[in-house]
């Protein structure tokens, strides 16, 4: 397994795909441009769904970008888990009408077993139930053990209306030790024993408003890389928490509220809220988001509001969060 840093790892994936003939893109603002569907960019393909319908011709028909996307729908979980965040950077390679499966999934496997050096024996791969050209592919990947493919109802992606279609998630076996204990545990449990660090989906539908699924004049490619997800097995941390791209901003709340991370779990779920959250708040005020009493500004608002109590839960007292957004800012 090779050792990377967080800016390491993305520039090794932008890097390699664009050496398999992808343009990379900067990362898009979270403001959604002409797409009242979508309250902020949640997703790495979120901006590039124009592209995927047909509705807007792409400056080439493959892309990669390291694309920072702001969800909130696990905003409960952040810092109870290794990997759930309110804000995080998305990895992808993307392709409109060009290439398919049959390329997108060596590529994968490529990457992630010889750029990043991943053990094959510890990777599994998920697929959409009646997904059997998918296996076929996965099949063929060179140290694939054929017993690590899973079928799962859940293997479909869609984020509101527009592109979706079956998806394959690659995951990496983290030991016995991460995980519940259960006979039943296997890839798509909720424990931390399998981590998702990829999802391949195969667009070929055009959801409508209404839930209708169209099936799309050329079919297309979307995949997600979490890139802290990656960081964190390649630098051999327990969690999201623990890599370059975070832990920084820990080391800043432990000098200001003069606690040690790892001393409590209950205090080292408030330091990890404050460490998310600062990252949140720096990528929404740098797209020109603003705290107010709807829309994007009420979760921005949400956001500073729960940093802030998690801030006095450890005890600081008088303003804190600047100190944090600068350390954001140096990552």
């Amino acid at each position: 397994m090779n050792y990377m840093t967080g800016k390491e790892v993305a520039e090794a994936f932008l890097k390699f795909f664009e050496g398999k003939g992808h343009l990379i893109m900067p990362s898009f603002s979270l403001i959604p441009e002409n797409d009242p569907t979508l309250l902020m960019i949640g997703a790495g393909m979120a901006p590039l769904k124009p592209f995927f319908t047909g509705k807007l011709k792409p400056p080439c028909p493959r892309v990669t970008t390291n694309q920072r996307c702001v969800r909130t729908g696990d905003i409960e979980n952040v810092g109870r888990t290794a990997r759930h965040h309110t804000a995080f950077m998305m990895l992808g390679n993307f392709s409109f009408g060009d290439y398919f499966k049959a390329e997108a999934i060596p590529w994968a496997w490529e990457f992630l077993t010889e750029v990043c050096g991943l053990p094959r024996e510890k990777l599994w791969v998920s697929i959409y139930p009646n997904d059997d050209e998918a296996e076929q592919i996965w099949l063929k990947q060179p140290g694939l053990n054929p017993e690590h493919i899973v079928r799962l109802e859940d293997n479909f992606w869609e984020i509101g209306p527009g592109p979706c279609g079956p998806d394959s998630e690659i995951y990496i076996d983290l030991g016995e030790e991460r995980g519940c204990g259960k006979e039943t545990c296997s890839p798509g449990c909720d424990c931390d024993r399998f981590l998702e660090i990829w999802n391949l989906v195969f667009t070929q539908f055009d959801r409508t408003e209404d839930g209708e699924y169209k099936p799309l004049e050329h079919k297309n490619i979307d995949t997600g890389c979490g890139l802290e997800r990656l960081a964190s097995v390649l630098q051999q941390k327990n969690s999201n928490f623990e890599t370059d791209l975070l832990f920084p901003i820990i080391e800043y709340v432990e000098n200001i509220s003069g606690l040690k991370f790892g001393d409590d779990a209950k205090r080292d779920i408030s330091m990890k809220v404050i460490a998310d959250h600062a990252r949140s708040m720096a990528f929404m005020i740098m797209d020109k988001i603003l705290p107010s009493n709807e829309g994007r500004g009420y979760v921005l608002r949400r956001i500073l509001r729960r940093a802030i109590r998690h801030g006095r839960m450890l005890g600081i007292k008088g303003a804190f969060l600047e100190g944090a957004i600068g350390v954001v800012s140096k990552i």
